[in-house]
């Protein structure tokens, strides 16, 4: 389990630089699963045996996503989620991002 799943999300400043290449490969390195997409935003689909658990899945998503404050964008559909996640605020990746993804590879 990576280091980033014990920490918590801190609010972004609108005027904090997104991460660029060499930190974002470090913090990649920490959440092997997610692809990195254009620098911008972190991305990962999850299957599943059915829509129910596909749902549950969601709704934990969407808990540990309310209690971060920091908030994907969620596809569900019949035995898949996909996730994608990036700081509004900055319009790119911030740690945050990390820690919200090693959170979701948590569960």
């Amino acid at each position: 389990m990576s280091e980033l799943s014990n920490r918590r999300c801190v609010p972004c400043r609108s005027d904090t630089p997104p991460l660029e290449t060499e930190r974002l490969r470090d913090l990649s390195a920490q959440v092997p699963e997610w692809e990195v997409v254009d620098e911008h935003h972190l991305r990962r689909e999850f299957r599943f045996r059915n829509f129910l658990e596909a749902l549950a899945f969601v709704n934990r998503v969407g808990q540990l996503a309310e209690d971060q404050g920091h908030h994907p964008e969620i596809s569900l559909g019949w035995g898949y989620a996909a996730i994608e996640i990036f700081t509004h605020a900055i319009d790119g990746l911030s740690e945050n991002d990390f820690i919200l993804a090693a959170g979701i590879d948590a569960f």
